[in-house]
């Protein structure tokens, strides 16, 4: 049943990103796995100097987007919010089900917590995910990539965040 588990979990390593693919033509753009990673970091990094719950936002970080080694990644204008709600459901439940049940229904527990994103650390993880992606739309800008194309995704992140703190590194980031 581990095995099976991780060898899913494994799966984030080869679905990339396909915003960055579709959007702005990047052939080999990051995969989920590198995206869930530096949201992990940068999780750790903000959880612990807020004072929030650093265990709870990191397995929260950590399980985010995991329902995305099933499905895939989605564009949101591939799919309804409903309809990737329920894909994304039964993949985590087909993913959940590798693990005893005590620890799947803790992680159910904390997915849906993000899902329904009304704690302090749901909230925080939704704004570090979107830094997220600007970060690394202005590094996918230093490799030479179309400014214009990843200046949406700057500007999408500026919309989604409320925090002082990470609208600040997104201001010493942006585009001029």
């Amino acid at each position: 049943m581990l095995f099976d588990f991780f060898y899913i979990v494994s799966e984030l390593k080869k679905i990339p990103r396909k915003g960055w693919k579709q959007k702005v033509g990047i052939e080999h753009p990051e995969s989920v796995a590198d995206h869930s990673y530096v949201t992990a970091i940068m999780s750790m990094v903000f959880s612990d100097t807020t004072g929030l719950n650093t265990e709870k936002i990191l397995k929260m970080a950590l399980l985010h987007d995991l329902a995305e080694s099933v499905t895939g990644d989605f564009m949101p204008e591939e799919i309804s919010k409903e309809d990737k709600k329920t894909a994304e459901n039964d993949a985590m439940e087909k993913i959940l089900s590798n693990l005893p049940s005590k620890l799947a229904e803790k992680y159910r527990q904390i997915w849906k917590e993000y899902l329904e994103g009304n704690s302090k650390e749901t909230l925080l993880l939704h704004e570090i995910d979107r830094l997220e992606m600007a970060i690394q739309a202005i590094k996918y800008s230093s490799e030479g990539f179309s400014k214009e194309k990843l200046k949406i995704f700057v500007e999408s992140a500026r919309k989604e965040m409320k925090s002082k703190e990470l609208l600040d590194i997104l201001d010493t980031i942006s585009y001029k």
